[in-house]
Parts: structure tokens; sequence; C-alpha cells
């Protein structure tokens, strides 16, 4: 399959990185949201941050004004070329609002596209289900998106290898590391990562070590760019909270349970960098 034509659905942190990444490798994208506004917000984000890989040197200015001019601006999904190879949803963590959005492409995008999904946490084999399922797979990119080198490739219960295998050979077009995971609660990134960082939560609700302290013990005893409770920050602790419970929903194990301080600051609207506070202040 020639995979030249790619379709973005959300203009937000990932959408946008992964408008961006698309670009620069040379695809056609279109990046679509709900409103002009949206998308807007998304293509100067885009912008902003390709200036910051030229000023880096890790472009060229020719290449970003190449990369930046590919990517067209679209207002509704029902406005998307049907031409479309590769279609990747990176809208909020709502398996409904995702579910609602791919049973309007099935009608509308050409049956050999493939469908992808940028969930973290969301069964593929539940998103897939309303849609050619045999053509579905998760393409979980990791933020900052320009950045980070892997992708989790999710296989739903019926995505096909063939499916699988030009996803794969995809990511790696884009100067990606693939990694093939099935379709369990949390796949491998969030299964991992959001349990260590709900245990420290515990070790701060329960009076063990500070904030400070316990980034400090696992930045320079474990050797992690940053401490869990900062990078819970980074990445909204409501996004935690969610997957937490994806998770203790999908296992129906305790071990799985979100920490009460977790809730109680998301019920406080407490989520981190985007709200100005969180286990710090921004």
């Amino acid at each position: 399959m020639d995979i030249k034509n790619i379709a973005v659905i959300g203009g937000g942190t990932m959408g946008n990185g992964i408008a961006h990444v698309f670009a620069l490798s040379g695809y056609n994208v279109q990046l679509a949201d709900v409103s002009d506004e949206a998308v807007d917000k998304a293509l100067a984000t885009i912008s902003k941050n390709m200036d910051r890989q030229v000023k880096k040197e890790i472009i060229s200015e020719e290449q970003k004004n190449s990369a930046f001019n590919s990517i067209k601006k679209v207002v509704g999904v029902e406005n998307l070329d049907p031409n479309t190879d590769v279609v990747i949803e990176a809208i909020f963590e709502n398996k409904d609002v995702k579910q609602s959005i791919f049973k309007k492409l099935e009608e509308i995008i050409k049956k050999e596209a493939i469908f992808a999904s940028n969930t973290s946490s969301i069964s593929i084999t539940e998103l897939s289900s309303v849609c050619r399922s045999d053509r579905f797979i998760g393409m979980h990119f990791m933020n900052p998106v320009p950045v980070m080198k892997l992708v989790e490739i999710i296989r739903g219960y019926s995505t096909s290898d063939e499916t699988y295998e030009i996803i794969r050979d995809l990511s790696e077009k884009l100067g990606k590391t693939p990694v093939e995971v099935f379709d369990y609660p949390g796949f491998i990134s969030n299964r991992v990562l959001m349990p260590m960082i709900n245990e420290a939560i515990f070790a701060l609700y329960e009076g063990v070590a500070s904030s400070e302290a316990i980034d400090t013990v696992m930045k320079l005893g474990m050797n992690h760019p940053m401490g869990p409770l900062t990078l819970a920050d980074f990445i909204g602790l409501d996004v935690c909270l969610n997957i937490m419970e994806v998770l203790y929903n999908g296992f129906n194990d305790p071990k799985y349970r979100p920490c009460p301080l977790l809730k109680k600051m998301v019920a406080a609207k407490k989520l981190g960098r985007k709200t100005g506070e969180g286990f710090y202040s921004y």
C-alpha cells in the first residue's frame, strides 16, 4: 500500500504533534478539528515548534516551509478527503465520542484505508467494533511527539497482519521505533508507568516523604529524567486518574486502585501544569 495522504483528527497536544511529524516526513496531511479556532490554534503551535527546530538546526527554513504548507486545515471530519490512506484519531479519551467519529469515517473514507487511534488506554478491540476491525489499529505516540521515538502499535482482536505491517513500516518512515503490543488495559506503557505514579502519590498521601523527596529519589536513585510527581503534573492528573480507572476496571484487581489523593486533586481541578497547580505550582 502506497501511503501518501494522512488525516489527523484532533488538534490538541498529541494531534498537532502527529501532524507535525507526518508533514516533516513528506506526507500530505489533513488536520481536522471541530472549529476554525481549534485548527488555527493547532497550526500556530506546529509553526512555533517547527521554528524551534529551525533555531536548533534540526531542520532548515525550507524544510519547515515545505512541511507546514503540506498541512491542510479541515473543519469537521465530514469534510475529509475520501481518498485518505490512513486516518489517525487523537482526540480526548472518551470511548463513545471516539466511536461516533469512526462510525462517520466508515461512511466517508475509502474501504482500503486504515484507521488508527492514538488512545493511551481505551481498548482497540472495542473502538474497532463500529467499523473496519481488520484495518483498525492503535498507534500510540509519546509526548512530545516530534521528540519522542517510541510508537506503541496495538493490535486489536481482529487487526490483520497486513495492517500491522503497514503501520509498523509507516512508523519507521517517520523515524520512530515501533513496538508491537496486544490489546490489554493500559497496553505496556501505561500499565507499567501509571501504577508507579500512583504508588508515588500513595507515598505522598501516607506522609512517607515530600513531593520533592520522592522525585529526587527516582531521579538520582533510578536515573529517571523526571520524578513521577513532576511527570504526573506534565501528563495531567485527570489523565492519570482516567488511565488508573481503566486499569482498575479492566483487570478488577485492587492493585490498580487510584490513590484517594489523586481523586481529590482532580475533583479540586488541581490537574498539574495545565491548571497551574498540581503536586507543584507553575
